[in-house]
Protein backbone atom coordinates (compact mmCIF):
# COMPACT_ATOMS: atom_id res chain seq x y z
CA UNK A 1 0.00 0.00 0.00
CA UNK A 2 1.13 3.64 -1.08
CA UNK A 3 0.12 6.57 1.04
CA UNK A 4 1.10 10.10 -0.22
CA UNK A 5 0.12 13.23 1.65
CA UNK A 6 0.25 16.60 0.09
CA UNK A 7 -0.91 19.70 1.57
CA UNK A 8 -2.77 22.32 -0.79
CA UNK A 9 -3.77 25.85 -0.30
CA UNK A 10 -7.56 24.74 0.97
CA UNK A 11 -7.15 21.19 1.64
CA UNK A 12 -4.87 18.61 2.48
CA UNK A 13 -5.28 15.18 -0.34
CA UNK A 14 -3.64 12.27 0.93
CA UNK A 15 -3.95 9.40 -2.29
CA UNK A 16 -4.33 5.97 -1.09
CA UNK A 17 -3.10 3.41 -4.00
CA UNK A 18 -3.19 -0.65 -3.65
CA UNK A 19 -5.22 -2.87 -0.43
CA UNK A 20 -5.73 -0.74 2.68
CA UNK A 21 -6.04 -3.87 4.71
CA UNK A 22 -5.14 -5.20 8.33
CA UNK A 23 -0.94 -5.21 7.79
CA UNK A 24 -0.76 -1.83 5.44
CA UNK A 25 -3.21 -0.15 7.83
CA UNK A 26 -0.58 0.06 10.92
CA UNK A 27 2.05 1.67 8.56
CA UNK A 28 -0.82 3.86 6.83
CA UNK A 29 -1.93 5.18 10.40
CA UNK A 30 1.71 6.19 11.25
CA UNK A 31 1.69 8.10 8.07
CA UNK A 32 -1.25 10.04 8.84
CA UNK A 33 -0.29 10.48 12.44
CA UNK A 34 0.93 14.53 11.56
CA UNK A 35 -2.20 15.53 10.04
CA UNK A 36 -4.57 13.72 12.36
CA UNK A 37 -2.89 15.22 14.94
CA UNK A 38 -2.70 19.09 13.86
CA UNK A 39 -6.27 19.13 11.14
CA UNK A 40 -6.14 22.67 10.17
CA UNK A 41 -8.04 21.75 6.63
CA UNK A 42 -10.41 20.12 5.05
CA UNK A 43 -9.13 16.74 4.25
CA UNK A 44 -9.45 14.84 0.76
CA UNK A 45 -8.60 10.74 0.07
CA UNK A 46 -8.42 10.24 -3.17
CA UNK A 47 -9.04 6.63 -4.30
CA UNK A 48 -8.88 6.05 -7.50
CA UNK A 49 -6.31 3.24 -7.49
CA UNK A 50 -7.46 1.87 -3.65
CA UNK A 51 -8.57 -1.81 -4.68
CA UNK A 52 -9.54 -3.01 -1.12
CA UNK A 53 -10.73 -1.71 1.95
CA UNK A 54 -10.48 -3.85 5.57
CA UNK A 55 -12.37 -3.06 8.49
CA UNK A 56 -8.79 -1.44 10.02
CA UNK A 57 -8.74 0.46 6.68
CA UNK A 58 -12.40 1.84 7.57
CA UNK A 59 -11.28 2.49 11.54
CA UNK A 60 -8.41 4.61 10.39
CA UNK A 61 -11.01 6.81 7.80
CA UNK A 62 -13.62 7.54 10.85
CA UNK A 63 -10.75 8.44 13.34
CA UNK A 64 -9.69 11.27 10.33
CA UNK A 65 -13.21 11.66 10.24
CA UNK A 66 -14.01 12.55 14.11
CA UNK A 67 -11.04 14.41 14.64
CA UNK A 68 -11.44 16.65 11.31
CA UNK A 69 -15.14 17.16 12.14
CA UNK A 70 -13.85 18.18 16.10
CA UNK A 71 -12.19 21.35 14.43
CA UNK A 72 -14.59 22.00 11.84
CA UNK A 73 -13.67 20.02 8.99
CA UNK A 74 -14.78 17.73 6.31
CA UNK A 75 -13.38 14.38 4.81
CA UNK A 76 -14.10 13.89 1.44
CA UNK A 77 -13.70 10.57 -0.34
CA UNK A 78 -13.04 11.07 -4.16
CA UNK A 79 -13.42 8.67 -6.77
CA UNK A 80 -13.84 5.31 -4.79
CA UNK A 81 -14.85 2.13 -7.38
CA UNK A 82 -18.47 0.61 -6.57
CA UNK A 83 -16.82 -2.28 -4.93
CA UNK A 84 -15.25 -0.18 -1.63
CA UNK A 85 -18.69 2.14 -2.46
CA UNK A 86 -20.15 -1.38 -1.45
CA UNK A 87 -18.35 -1.78 1.89
CA UNK A 88 -19.55 1.89 2.94
CA UNK A 89 -23.06 1.06 2.21
CA UNK A 90 -22.94 -2.42 4.07
CA UNK A 91 -20.94 -0.98 7.28
CA UNK A 92 -23.11 2.39 7.33
CA UNK A 93 -20.15 4.65 6.48
CA UNK A 94 -21.94 5.97 3.41
CA UNK A 95 -23.95 8.17 5.16
CA UNK A 96 -20.78 9.27 7.35
CA UNK A 97 -18.76 10.29 4.69
CA UNK A 98 -18.96 12.89 1.92
CA UNK A 99 -18.33 11.61 -2.11
CA UNK A 100 -16.83 12.41 -4.89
Amino acid sequence: MKTTIQELDEKTMITLIGSFDTAAAIEVDQTLKPVTEAISKDVVFECKELEYIASSGLRILLDVLKKAKAKGKTVTLRNVNDDIKNVFKITGFINLFEFE
